[in-house]
């Protein structure tokens, strides 16, 4: 995520003084294609950032979760969830982009510092972030499978550990808050199968009559803004 913010915001005159740096860095002498090789691997790697380093792992888990509960199968659909998503962990992550603006990029762009110093400097916001929710026991796992010294701080773990605890830490998170989430209209749709077996509508599937119930409540209680509102809270 550093480097995709860092990469953006230097596509300017600064951008130039990238090139060189990622060439002397892969190769002896300047060469383009070399350049060309790692900004598409970049972009290949995208999606895996954004799921990998931001808040949207516990989101979409939660969103899934929802829709699975309120069974409407296919409504709201992936691309609106998806949306909704990308624009909470917009909002979720500002302070840590304003950060990595100030820390890195305005001095990458004055010229004061290297690319990769750029890199550097702005990963430790994001370190800082992942690290506030990630779970000791995850943290902990990583660093022993990876052979880690015991670092002096959580700080000094590198990213190699720090990311895939906090995909973890996330996912239990999501599932912790998709259950939760769920159990409501679990009961629903248990009463509503007890009556219509008590009355004899046995060849009435129960989920016919309970989805509208638990839309219909989802609704008056106005569930979205709960959900964003219990959603932003966690973290």
């Amino acid at each position: 995520m550093t480097v995709l913010f860092v990469a953006s915001r230097a596509a300017s005159p600064a951008a130039s003084q990238l090139i060189p740096d990622l060439s002397t860095r892969f190769q002896p002498s300047d060469s383009a294609p070399w350049t060309i090789l790692f900004v598409l691997t970049l972009i290949t790697l995208v999606p895996a950032i954004l799921m990998c380093m931001t808040p949207l792992v516990r989101l979409l888990v939660v969103f899934h979760f929802l829709r699975q509960a309120l069974g409407t199968q296919t409504a709201p659909s992936n691309p609106t969830l998806l949306g909704l998503g990308l624009m909470m962990t917009w909002f979720l992550l500002a302070p840590v982009v304003a950060d990595v603006n100030r820390e890195a990029v305005d001095p990458y762009r004055a010229a004061k510092i290297t690319g990769w110093e750029a890199i550097e400097l702005g990963s430790k916001p994001v370190k800082h972030f992942l690290l506030r929710y990630a779970r000791q026991k995850d943290l902990a796992l990583f660093a022993a499978a990876g052979q880690v010294e015991r670092p002096n701080a959580p700080d000094d773990l590198p990213m190699r550990v720090v990311i895939p605890a906090y995909i973890l830490s996330e996912l239990k998170a999501g599932f912790a808050i998709g259950a939760v989430l769920f159990l409501p209209f679990l009961l629903i749709d248990m009463v509503t199968a007890a009556i219509t077996t008590s009355i004899g509508m046995f060849q009435l599937p129960p989920v016919v009559v309970s989805t509208p119930l638990k839309i219909l409540l989802f609704v008056m209680v106005d569930g979205w803004n709960l959900l964003a509102h219990s959603l932003l809270k966690s973290f």
